[in-house]
C-alpha cells in the first residue's frame, strides 16, 4: 500500500466511499446531506494537509486529513480525520493511515493530537486506543446515531 499526499485529482476518488460514509450517519458529525462541493471544500480545504491511501493496483481506498485542532498559542495540537473505503475495511487501511498521519504530525512539529468528536460505537475507537488515544471525556447522548440511538461523543488524545 502507498500513501502520499493527496492532489487535487484524487478528489473524484474519494468523494465515493466519503460520501457513503457520511451519509450513512454512524461515524462522523457531518450532515448526511453534505454536497459534494461542500465535501470537497471540508476534507480537501487549503489549510489542512491530505493524504490518500492506494492499494497494490493504485485504487484509492482511503483518505485522511491533518489540520491544527486551535490557533494561537495552542496550534501545536493536531487534529485528524479518516475515511477507509467500506468495501476495503479490514485489511489495515485505517491503521497504516493512523500510523502514517501520527508520524507527519510529529515531522510537523505538532506535540499532541486530539479528535473532539468520536462517536463512542464507533469500532475505530478500538484503533485509537492501540494506538495510544485516550478518552479525555464523553459527552453523554450528544449524538443521534440511526442503529444505536442516543450515544455519548469521546474528546480523545495523544502526545505525540
Amino acid at each position: 500500500m502507498l500513501i502520499r499526499e493527496a492532489t487535487a485529482d484524487d478528489w473524484p476518488r474519494v468523494w465515493p466511499f466519503w460520501h457513503r460514509i457520511v451519509a450513512a450517519a454512524e461515524t462522523y458529525a457531518w450532515d448526511p446531506d453534505t454536497t459534494e462541493p461542500a465535501a470537497r471544500a471540508l476534507w480537501m480545504h487549503s489549510a489542512k494537509r491530505v493524504y490518500v491511501a492506494q492499494d497494490a493496483t493504485g485504487a484509492v481506498v482511503g483518505s485522511a486529513y491533518l489540520a491544527p485542532n486551535y490557533g494561537g498559542p495552542a496550534a501545536h495540537l493536531a487534529n485528524a480525520g479518516f475515511m477507509v473505503d467500506p468495501d476495503h475495511a479490514g485489511r489495515g487501511i485505517g491503521r497504516a493511515l493512523a500510523e502514517h498521519v501520527l508520524a507527519e504530525a510529529k515531522a510537523h512539529g505538532y506535540r499532541g493530537m486530539v479528535f473532539n468528536a468520536v462517536v463512542e460505537t464507533n469500532p475505530a475507537v478500538t484503533l485509537w486506543k492501540s494506538l495510544g488515544f485516550t478518552v479525555l471525556g464523553t459527552v453523554p447522548q450528544a449524538y443521534d446515531h440511526p442503529k444505536h440511538g442516543l450515544v455519548g461523543l469521546h474528546v480523545m488524545y495523544r502526545a505525540l
